[in-house]
């Protein structure tokens, strides 16, 4: 990890800029050209897919997906990398919007979710019986976009991604769908979970399928039986949590303007501790910072055992400052509450 664990930040409340008070470190700036190039590869490929309509243009070009992988992945070994890295990022959003949003008027609703996703899943693990039946499930894969996003983006990964990161990731992504399906289910029956089980659905439904490519897109593998270590998988579980609570930090308010019964943290701690959403989005950001400061801690003591795991915990810590950078200055999509 490189250096110390930084202070908390703080900064004026505003349309861009840090949540104030929330612990993060400084990403690496980003290429503006470097960015601008994957988008131009991105919307290319898109288009060649018809991976959706050209009235959706405007959400790609905001989403920034260039300017995030090039942020998220700074030390990546090169630009095709990068560019598989903002396939499955874009492949993972496609499937999201159209699947699971139902306030993104793409068809999304939680009501048969789970029929969509295991196909979804079966686009990158793909069925196996009689030719016959093979064909016909291609051919269903051909006929859908989210479909095809998800398994023409994991077909670039698997070039060069070995085996084993390439079946990493592929269960990453059935955690996720696990995830969108608790979300699903709580929606319907109009279930406000607990403080501990909205993390523990939190914990399936982020963005650990982003930081399962660390290191492939960094030019090397960190191999399956380091891995699959329980204080491996804590650092990265660590992680990943730490920066899908960055993500309810800063669409607070995107998502309570678009559905004021949207789960996200702030709300539920809202609910279960019966107090202002000021206070629970406060309380929002202590819990953040304790899971950032573990992860920040714990990573640093296991990379002075291994040169190996130092540079995948540069890795994932690389990720989240990134990550964190894209949501703070995105006005496109973010903004922040007026708690300060």
């Amino acid at each position: 990890m490189p250096g110390p664990p930084s202070l908390a930040r703080t900064a004026r409340a505003r349309r861009g800029g840090a949540v104030p008070g929330l612990r993060y470190r400084s990403a690496a700036p980003a290429d503006p050209a470097k960015a601008a190039e994957i988008d131009r590869r991105l919307e290319a490929w898109a288009r060649r897919l018809d991976l959706f309509p050209a009235e959706w243009s405007g959400d790609f070009s905001g989403f920034q997906f260039g300017r995030a992988v090039v942020l998220q992945h700074p030390d990546a070994a090169d630009l095709e990398r990068l560019t598989v890295a903002g396939k499955l990022l874009l492949a993972e959003n496609i499937v999201d919007n159209c699947y699971c949003e139902e306030d993104e008027g793409r068809g999304g609703s939680p009501r048969g979710l789970g029929g969509r996703l295991v196909m979804a899943q079966s686009a990158l693990d793909p069925y196996h019986g009689t030719p016959e039946l093979e064909e016909e499930w291609r051919g269903g894969m051909r006929a859908d976009g989210p479909l095809r996003s998800y398994h023409c983006a994991l077909r670039d990964y698997a070039v060069f991604a070995t085996p084993s990161q390439t079946d990493r990731f592929v269960h990453d992504v059935a955690r996720l769908h696990l995830g969108y399906l608790a979300e699903a289910a709580w929606s319907e029956t109009r279930y406000v979970p607990r403080v501990w089980e909205y993390l523990v659905m939190r914990q399936f439904n982020n963005f650990r399928p982003c930081l399962s490519i660390v290191d492939a897109v960094d030019g090397y593998e960190l191999p399956e039986a380091v891995y699959a270590r329980p204080e491996i998988q804590r650092i990265t579980a660590l992680a990943c949590n730490a920066t899908t609570i960055v993500n309810d930090l800063y669409s607070f308010t995107k998502e309570l303007a678009g559905d004021p019964n949207h789960l996200n943290l702030p709300q539920v701690i809202a609910a279960n501790e019966r107090c202002g959403l000021k206070a629970a989005y406060l309380e929002a950001v202590e819990i953040h910072n304790r899971i950032m400061e573990s992860f920040e801690e714990e990573s640093a003591a296991l990379s002075a055992i291994s040169p190996l795991v130092e540079r995948y915990a540069r890795g994932l810590a690389a990720w989240v400052s990134g990550n964190h950078e894209w949501h703070a200055t995105n006005t496109h999509r973010y903004h922040l509450p007026d708690y300060w």
